[in-house]
């Protein structure tokens, strides 16, 4: 079983920067593929970014805006955000795998994803 809680979303302005982080449960964290999932209201959940080993995935409406990374010695995935949109208000989810993943289709997948955590707000206003 493997735990997760985010934090940091907020409440922020068009153009700003937030960090998301995602502390993990588990003692082979640096096994896990790890994703960030986001929901908005009335939207099906969409893959974010994702890293399994040195793999990373973006979807192509943040690439160049957002990078994932993580520190295998804290158990801890973060999500930096720049130059937020308003498109980016939703509510985004950490996502744990823990085996790693071969390809970025698998990354980009909520099936593929076991744990799950409760989700954090982010909201970006005009």
């Amino acid at each position: 079983q493997v735990h997760l809680v985010e934090s940091g979303g907020g409440l922020v302005q068009a153009g700003d920067s937030l960090r998301l982080s995602c502390a993990a449960s588990g003692r082979a964290f640096s096994s896990y593929a790890m994703g960030w999932f986001r929901q908005a209201p009335g939207k099906e959940r969409e893959s974010v970014a994702a890293i399994s080993w040195s793999m990373t995935y973006y979807a192509d409406s943040v690439k160049g805006r957002f990078t994932i990374s993580r520190d295998n010695a804290k158990n801890t995935v973060v999500l930096q955000m720049n130059s937020l949109k308003l498109e980016d208000t939703a509510v985004y989810y950490c996502a744990a795998q823990n085996t790693p993943l071969a390809n970025t289709v698998a990354l980009r997948t909520a099936s593929t994803y076991d744990y799950w955590g409760q989700g954090t707000q982010v909201t970006v206003s005009s």
